[in-house]
């Protein structure tokens, strides 16, 4: 996490610094899990093959999209909160829970990868509730509800592709 700054420290909106270091913490870990899984989806929207290439293709483009917008909002959640924000591949990869893919998996594959990435980013998100309530903190809560219906709402739209019937 980052150095607190005079700033930070001398910030007063009804959160301790305390609760907002703690908040931060687990803000920059959503952030870092939401950039590995927009990184991933965007990844494989350019190199998915096969008989669903033109359906998968279109949708993790507006998975990637959606992604890409969120990751403004915890962002600048983060900046309300009096602290810089993770921005660099090297701190992503630090923060993250979500496991990198080698090369370039099977169109039936890519899906349960990205299953696992949006449950995998549910749950971080899921984890900061406790923190976030007790600091009184509605924004934030705000942010990770909307977070948790899309990456809920995408897995289970992701599983149903991988359904038998």
């Amino acid at each position: 996490m980052a150095k607190k700054s005079a700033k930070a420290a001398s910030m007063d909106i009804g959160i301790s610094l305390e609760q907002r270091e703690k908040i931060v913490k687990g803000l920059s870990a959503l952030l870092a899990d939401s950039y590995s899984l927009y990184l991933m989806t965007h990844n494989f929207h350019w190199n998915v093959t096969g008989p669903q290439f033109n359906s998968l293709h279109t949708m993790f483009m507006a998975q990637y999209t959606e992604q890409w917008n969120a990751l403004d909002i915890i962002a600048e959640r983060i900046r309300a909160l009096g602290f810089p924000a993770p921005g660099t591949y090297k701190e992503f990869a630090k923060l993250t829970s979500i496991k990198e893919v080698d090369g370039v998996p099977s169109a039936n594959d890519m899906v349960k990868y990205l299953v696992q990435a949006q449950e995998t980013t549910a749950r971080t998100a899921r984890s900061l509730f406790p923190v976030v309530d007790e600091a009184n903190d509605q924004p934030t809560a705000d942010v990770l509800t909307q977070r948790l219906n899309v990456h809920e709402k995408t897995a289970w739209m992701l599983r149903s592709l991988l359904a038998d019937g």
